[in-house]
Protein backbone atom coordinates (compact mmCIF):
# COMPACT_ATOMS: atom_id res chain seq x y z
CA UNK A 1 0.00 0.00 0.00
CA UNK A 2 1.04 3.34 -0.55
CA UNK A 3 -0.24 7.09 0.70
CA UNK A 4 -1.84 7.73 -2.40
CA UNK A 5 -4.18 4.55 -2.12
CA UNK A 6 -4.82 6.10 1.29
CA UNK A 7 -5.42 9.87 -0.30
CA UNK A 8 -7.83 8.34 -2.88
CA UNK A 9 -9.92 6.27 -0.53
CA UNK A 10 -10.33 9.17 1.78
CA UNK A 11 -11.18 11.84 -1.37
CA UNK A 12 -14.59 10.70 -1.49
CA UNK A 13 -16.63 12.44 1.21
CA UNK A 14 -19.05 10.00 1.77
CA UNK A 15 -16.11 6.90 1.84
CA UNK A 16 -14.31 9.48 4.67
CA UNK A 17 -17.74 9.83 6.76
CA UNK A 18 -17.72 5.99 7.08
CA UNK A 19 -14.12 6.05 8.17
CA UNK A 20 -14.63 8.55 10.87
CA UNK A 21 -17.82 7.31 12.29
CA UNK A 22 -15.67 4.37 12.69
CA UNK A 23 -13.75 5.93 15.25
CA UNK A 24 -16.03 5.52 18.04
CA UNK A 25 -16.71 2.00 17.92
CA UNK A 26 -16.65 -0.88 14.71
CA UNK A 27 -19.83 -1.45 13.47
CA UNK A 28 -22.07 -3.03 11.14
CA UNK A 29 -22.99 -1.65 7.44
CA UNK A 30 -26.64 -0.75 8.74
CA UNK A 31 -25.20 1.06 11.77
CA UNK A 32 -22.84 2.80 9.09
CA UNK A 33 -25.66 3.25 6.43
CA UNK A 34 -27.85 4.92 9.19
CA UNK A 35 -28.11 8.80 8.38
CA UNK A 36 -26.12 8.41 5.33
CA UNK A 37 -26.79 9.62 1.97
CA UNK A 38 -26.55 6.74 -0.11
CA UNK A 39 -27.89 2.48 0.20
CA UNK A 40 -26.39 0.14 2.20
CA UNK A 41 -25.31 -1.43 -1.05
CA UNK A 42 -22.99 1.36 -1.50
CA UNK A 43 -22.15 1.63 2.13
CA UNK A 44 -20.89 -1.49 1.44
CA UNK A 45 -18.90 -0.70 -1.67
CA UNK A 46 -17.54 2.26 -0.33
CA UNK A 47 -16.27 0.09 2.73
CA UNK A 48 -14.64 -2.63 0.33
CA UNK A 49 -12.69 0.81 -0.98
CA UNK A 50 -11.39 1.33 2.82
CA UNK A 51 -10.71 -2.18 3.29
CA UNK A 52 -8.75 -2.40 -0.31
CA UNK A 53 -6.55 0.57 1.10
CA UNK A 54 -6.17 -1.26 4.10
CA UNK A 55 -7.96 1.24 6.70
CA UNK A 56 -10.60 -0.98 7.68
CA UNK A 57 -10.53 -4.64 9.07
CA UNK A 58 -13.28 -6.63 8.68
CA UNK A 59 -15.03 -9.16 11.12
CA UNK A 60 -17.11 -11.77 9.91
CA UNK A 61 -20.09 -12.19 12.52
CA UNK A 62 -22.43 -14.66 11.87
CA UNK A 63 -24.57 -13.09 8.89
CA UNK A 64 -22.74 -9.49 9.67
CA UNK A 65 -19.89 -8.13 9.07
CA UNK A 66 -18.18 -5.97 11.64
CA UNK A 67 -15.76 -2.91 10.72
CA UNK A 68 -13.23 -1.36 12.46
CA UNK A 69 -10.83 1.36 12.04
CA UNK A 70 -7.09 -0.16 11.46
CA UNK A 71 -5.04 2.10 13.39
CA UNK A 72 -1.61 1.12 11.27
CA UNK A 73 -3.79 2.41 7.86
CA UNK A 74 -2.77 6.09 7.80
CA UNK A 75 1.16 5.28 8.92
CA UNK A 76 2.16 5.78 5.40
CA UNK A 77 0.37 8.66 4.50
CA UNK A 78 1.45 9.92 8.21
CA UNK A 79 4.90 9.49 7.36
CA UNK A 80 4.00 11.17 3.66
CA UNK A 81 2.99 14.15 5.63
CA UNK A 82 5.85 14.06 8.35
CA UNK A 83 8.42 14.54 5.16
CA UNK A 84 6.64 17.90 4.60
CA UNK A 85 6.96 19.38 8.23
CA UNK A 86 10.41 17.79 8.01
CA UNK A 87 11.60 19.90 5.03
CA UNK A 88 10.14 22.54 6.62
CA UNK A 89 11.94 22.61 9.56
CA UNK A 90 14.97 22.03 7.67
CA UNK A 91 14.11 25.47 5.74
CA UNK A 92 13.07 27.40 8.56
CA UNK A 93 16.59 26.13 10.45
CA UNK A 94 18.65 27.22 7.96
CA UNK A 95 16.65 31.12 7.37
CA UNK A 96 17.54 31.15 11.01
CA UNK A 97 21.40 30.26 10.36
CA UNK A 98 21.68 32.50 7.32
CA UNK A 99 20.05 35.24 9.76
CA UNK A 100 22.34 35.37 12.36
CA UNK A 101 25.22 34.99 10.46
CA UNK A 102 24.04 38.35 8.52
CA UNK A 103 23.33 40.17 11.58
CA UNK A 104 27.75 38.71 12.97
CA UNK A 105 28.28 40.35 9.34
CA UNK A 106 29.75 37.17 8.48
Amino acid sequence: MTYTEVFIALADPTRRHIFEALRERPKTVGELAEGQPVSRPAVSQHLRVLESARLVNVEPQGNRRLYSIKRDGLNELRQYLDSFWSDALTAYSAEIARRVKSEKGE
